[in-house]
Parts: structure tokens; sequence; C-alpha cells
């Protein structure tokens, strides 16, 4: 570990895309409206101190996270990749409850990222007085600023919290109502804000050197099927049966179990055969899919189901995207699930 301080000369560019971080209390309409983010640095002014030199882009009208979409995702790329060459670092605010996902998203969908794309957003509006939103963003902008030998401390898509900055794609939100609405249950933060900013490198992923680029094929043709006692076999083969079906989550039971009635492993194994993936996740928050250590694991494997060993459920989600979108062989497929692309999965 070490404490790094931020460049505060570098260029950053904001994207606000919606969310409870931009809301003030309107006393006329009596309720929260999205604020301008032109006027950031008055609800902000600690900003000024710091010297960083800003743009933004707002999305008009802001979106709720909950309408957030694998469109808006390509959008944000786009701008990300028109103003790679310009910025040092790039923060995107967005809402809490589908944020997991777009970092995750994005994630798989940059190639080479050698600068910071950092995430943050808010439990409580800007204009609030106990409000989390002015430490989130303060602390977002030196993170993305910070540099060690004239290189991004942290070259990766993360989301920025309550003093904690994690990996985007080992990311999920887990309280809706506590400011710390976020962890990362098998990786470490890979910073936490304290009197200082203390980086655990080891923890980060590399530079590429290579020339940044971003893919926006997604497809997405997939399901999920979570697993519960009593679940019919209607209710299976109606997910295993949707029209255009490329892909099929399961959310199995501990270290990746599911049940072993017959007709279960048959429509399984039909599935497979027509050529639907299947990605075996843990309904766990911690811990690893283990195929190989119960009979029904052992059974899922002969058939051909791929295990998601700790990836997150919001990973599992993104990665499907993209990697369908790419029109791959389906063992192709398979075996890029199986491999930690954007440092997703924990290494054997």
């Amino acid at each position: 570990m070490g404490s790094i301080a931020a460049a505060p000369a570098a260029k950053l560019f904001i994207i606000y895309t919606g969310g409870t971080i931009g809301m003030v209390f309107d006393e006329t309409a009596g309720t929260l409206v999205p604020m301008d983010f032109r006027e950031i640095k008055y609800h902000i002014p600690e900003i000024a101190r710091r010297g960083y030199d800003f743009d933004m882009h707002a999305f008009h009208p802001p979106i709720d996270s909950s309408d957030m979409s694998p469109e808006i995702w390509i959008e944000l790329a786009r701008i990300i990749y028109s103003r790679y060459e310009e910025y040092d670092g790039f923060i995107i605010l967005h809402g809490s409850d589908t944020m997991a996902f777009t970092a995750s998203a994005l994630s798989f969908m940059f190639e080479n990222l050698n600068k910071p794309v950092i995430l943050t957003g808010a439990q409580l509006p800007i204009g609030e007085i106990r409000t989390d939103a002015k430490e989130n963003i303060i602390t977002s902008m030196e993170i993305a600023a910070a540099k060690k030998d004239n290189k991004a401390m942290v070259p990766e898509v993360c989301i920025y919290f309550d003093y904690f900055l994690f990996r985007g794609n080992r990311t999920k939100k887990v309280n809706t109502e506590k400011f710390e609405a976020f962890n990362s249950f098998n990786y470490p933060p890979l910073a936490e804000a304290g009197i200082d900013i203390r980086y655990r490198s080891r923890y980060i992923l590399p530079h590429s050197g290579k020339p940044f680029s971003i893919n926006t094929r997604l497809n997405c043709d997939l399901g999920v099927l979570k697993m519960f006692p009593g679940i019919s076999r209607a209710a299976v083969e109606a997910v295993l049966n949707t029209p255009k079906l490329k892909a099929v989550i399961l959310e199995t039971f501990g270290n990746g179990n599911t049940l072993t009635a017959p007709w279960f492993i048959s429509c399984l194994k039909e599935a497979v055969h027509r050529g639907i993936i299947l990605l075996d996740r843990t309904q766990c928050d911690g811990g690893s899919v283990e195929l190989g250590r119960y009979a029904t694991g052992v059974q899922l494997q002969e058939i051909g189901v791929v295990s998601g060993r700790d990836i997150t459920f919001e990973a599992a989600v993104t990665k499907l995207m993209v990697l369908l979108g790419q029109e791959l062989p389906t063992e192709k497929v398979k075996k890029l699930l199986a491999t930690s692309l954007k440092g997703e999965l924990t290494e054997k």
C-alpha cells in the first residue's frame, strides 16, 4: 500500500447521467428536481481549491438509473472514446441502483483502458445538508487525477462510494439506506480514502500500453433462471424456451448446486443441445462456484454448463451481452466466460 497525491493540473471530464446525486429541492414545486450540473462549482466550492481543469457533459433529460440500458452504455462508451486523448480521467455521476451494471458493462466494452473511469453517486441529493455527494465527487476527482510516474494510478473502470474504491465489475449494491451502499465481496478495495487516499497497487490492473478502443456490439438475448426449492418444470421450460435465447445465467445454490431431478437435468441437456450457453453462478454474495465438489455439480459439468466461479450477477449479465455481441462460436464464448478478461474472476 502507498499514498499518492492527486495531480492538481489534471484535466478531467465529468458525465452526469442522472440519479439522486444531482437532485435539489425545488421550493416552488415542493419536490426534488434535477439540478443543472453546470452549477457544480457552486454546490461544491471545494473543487476550485483543488485547481482541477474539468469539463462536463449532462444527459438531457437526466436518466433514472432504473431506466439504464445497453443503448446508454454505448453512448457513454462513445462519449469517453471521443474525448479519450483530451482528458486524464473520467467521472460518471450515476444513480446507484444500476451503477454496478454500468461499471461492469463499460469494463468489458473498453479495450486497453489506460485511464481512470470512476462511477460515483450519492444516497442523499447534493442539496441536502448531510449529503454524501460532495465527498464522493471530490474524492472521485482526486482519484481520477492521481498519477505515478506520469501514468494513471487506477487505469480501470471503478466505483467510488463512501471512502472505498472498488473494481467496477466486482461490485454490487448492498444497501438502500446506508451511505456504504456498495461492496466487493470477492475482491479487495483498490483504494481507501482517509486522511490520505491509500492505493493498493497490487490489486489494480496494469497499464496495457496499447491503443484504447471500444466495443459497442451488445446482444441482450439472454435469460436468468434462479433456483429455489419447489421450482416447477413449467417455470424452467418457460425460461429455457424463450424465443431467440442464446444464453442463460443459472443462479444456483451454494457452490453451484441445483436440484438433481431427472426432468431438470434433461431440460438443461436439451437446452445445451440447442446451442444455449448455460453459465452457473452462486446466489451467495461471497464465495465461488465449484462444479466438481458435489455430485450435482459433476452432472452440470458433464452436460456442458460453464462455471461462473466468483463472478457477480452484474458482471455475468454484461459480460455475456458483450461476448454474444461478437457473434463468436459457442465454444469460444464458453472459453471466454471461464477466462478473467477484465479482472472479473479470481484466477485459480
